[in-house]
């Protein structure tokens, strides 16, 4: 039998910036934090399927560091509905979730930085959130980012 210690949540996400004729203009995988609203979100889930799923990705321009306590982006540009969302197996079977979202051309355009996972089309509850390096979105490129939590 195998036994683990400590389980938890991790993320990464993949952002790629793509321009009107589908160039790829910026491809670039960071990790992020899973805050403490997210945790609370992930062990109610487990006990009481309620809470509405995740359902949107948000983008922002404010800078401050991702913090445990975090409950909204800290700047928010735009919040997009997800394509798609996924289970997908990393080191056991079916132990993370991919999420898809894509922000079109005219949408979050602008210098971004920070992007969070939420479960509403405004307000809600924010499961994950990170802070990268400046993303400079022109008003005809489209942003798609792919995040993955993964429980192990």
């Amino acid at each position: 039998m195998k036994l683990r210690d400590r389980m938890g949540a991790s993320g990464a996400l993949q952002i790629v910036l793509t321009d009107k004729d589908g160039n790829i203009k910026l491809d670039h995988l960071t990790e992020n934090l899973v805050v403490d609203t997210g945790l609370a979100y992930i062990a109610g889930r487990m006990v009481d399927a309620s809470a509405s799923v995740m359902s949107h990705m948000a983008v922002g321009t404010g800078s401050t560091a991702a913090a445990d306590t975090d409950t909204a982006l800290n700047t928010e540009l735009a919040r997009a509905a997800l394509t798609t969302t996924t289970v997908v197996t990393t080191n056991v079977a079916n132990d993370a979730v991919e999420y898809v979202g894509t922000f079109g051309a005219g949408v979050a355009t602008g210098a971004l930085v920070e992007a969070g996972l939420l479960n509403a089309g405004s307000g809600g509850v924010m499961m994950t959130r990170t802070v990268f390096g400046v993303v400079t979105k022109a008003a005809d490129d489209i942003l798609t980012i792919t995040w993955r939590v993964t429980i192990a």
